[in-house]
């Protein structure tokens, strides 16, 4: 069970892992939309270190495919060997702005279905990204695919990165194995919590053998689904458990939601169909004008909306958690921080202002201009960015 702790200053040094970090406030992994030959590029490198720049502790180099059938989308980085010399770069400029990189890392599973890929899931499910089934994992696709990780892990730290963090949520391929609704498997893979958790568990212990202590292992958790019968708190704390006890992470980051299934439950707020349909090919803008409003669902924003479920965790586990969903303000950061969160996560604040972090740390000021339009998840495609920015002040 979670031990009382003293309220931590948010501004002041910490360790994640083995890392040491400047502050305790963490870029979350935005997809950057940089990477349309999927390398690593200029325009990559420049965006990271401007959030850098801007003070965050750590900046998290967004969805990066652990192989060529994961990826989400088509211009996602995949993590093979060519890229490592990019990535070294990219890392080296961080580096020299004073934070420390991450990469987030996974497969995509069904989702890959939206990049044209075979769609991969626990057990034979209908994809509404391809409208088509994808097909089971098989024993040896999934042992296959828990070597990517560890092979995707190994080229980060030969990037000089200082963290990796694993993607378990978001109704990508881990998630799906978490998933009762998704997962129908009668294997040693499906079935059970303890089953349908071994995937996940399997990969996080492999990623840590592979890095050692060389670099800090974050892994992103579902807390809930947001769909019926999906991963919902009860199990979820469980799972949560389950890493503590393998002994294999330095933090866990704790988010909701689901790209297959609902997506919106992650970013709250309006669903920008209209701006997303814009950004399509013609076919898909059609269908999106059609039928977006029953796949992107709309919710409520609300300042800090994860902290409730988040609560529940912090209750729970020894563990370092990692705080996401909307925090906008110094007051929730500072409350977080109270609460005996150890690290927040920010991510559309960021892309309204890089410098948010520093502003605060200064007095500045106490909150973020981000207006939650979501009108950047349009922008994916053209280099994700806020539509408030200017486009020569932008990365």
């Amino acid at each position: 069970m979670k031990t009382r702790r003293e309220t931590i200053d948010p501004f002041a040094p910490a360790r994640l892992g083995p890392v040491e970090l400047r502050n305790r406030i963490l870029k979350a992994a935005t997809f950057e939309g940089m990477t349309g030959d999927q390398t690593v590029s200029d325009r990559l490198i420049a965006f990271h270190r401007k959030m850098a720049r801007g003070g965050v502790g750590l900046t998290t180099v967004a969805f990066c495919a652990v192989s060529p059938e994961g990826a989400g989308t088509p211009n996602e980085l995949i993590l093979r060997d060519e890229i490592v010399p990019g990535l070294r770069r990219l890392s080296e400029a961080v580096h020299a702005e004073g934070a420390a990189v991450s990469a987030q890392i996974g497969h995509a599973g069904a989702v890959a279905a939206s990049a044209g890929l075979r769609a991969t899931a626990p057990s034979p499910i209908f994809s509404p990204l391809a409208m088509k089934r994808a097909r089971a994992a098989t024993a040896s696709d999934i042992r296959r695919i828990i070597d990517d990780f560890a092979a995707g892990a190994r080229r980060l730290r030969e990037g000089g990165f200082d963290a990796v963090e694993i993607h378990l949520g978001h109704g990508y391929l881990p998630s799906a194995f978490l998933s009762p609704q998704l997962n129908r498997r009668t294997d040693d893979w499906g079935g059970s919590l303890e089953n349908r958790a071994r995937f996940a568990r399997e990969i996080v212990k492999v990623v840590r053998e592979t890095v050692g202590d060389r670099m800090a292992v974050l892994a992103k958790l579902n807390m809930t689904d947001g769909v019926p019968r999906g991963l919902w708190l009860d199990e979820s704390v469980e799972v949560a458990r389950m890493l503590e006890s393998d002994g294999a992470l330095d933090a866990l980051e704790l988010t909701g939601g689901s790209s297959l299934q609902n997506p919106m439950y992650l970013f709250r707020g309006e669903a920008p169909i209209h701006e997303m349909a814009a950004s399509m090919p013609r076919a898909v803008a059609l269908g999106l004008k059609l039928f977006g409003r029953f796949f992107f669902r709309s919710y409520p924003f609300e300042e800090g909306y994860f902290r409730s479920h988040a609560r529940q965790f912090r209750a729970a586990l020894d563990l370092p958690l990692v705080l996401l969903g909307g925090i906008n303000r110094r007051e929730t950061i500072d409350q977080a921080m109270a609460e005996g969160f150890e690290f927040v996560a920010l991510g559309r604040g960021l892309l309204r202002d890089p410098d948010l972090v520093k502003k605060m740390a200064e007095g500045e000021t106490d909150a973020s201009l981000c207006v939650h339009c979501n009108k950047c998840m349009a922008t994916i495609y053209a280099g994700t960015h806020c539509v408030l920015v200017e486009e020569a002040l932008r990365a």
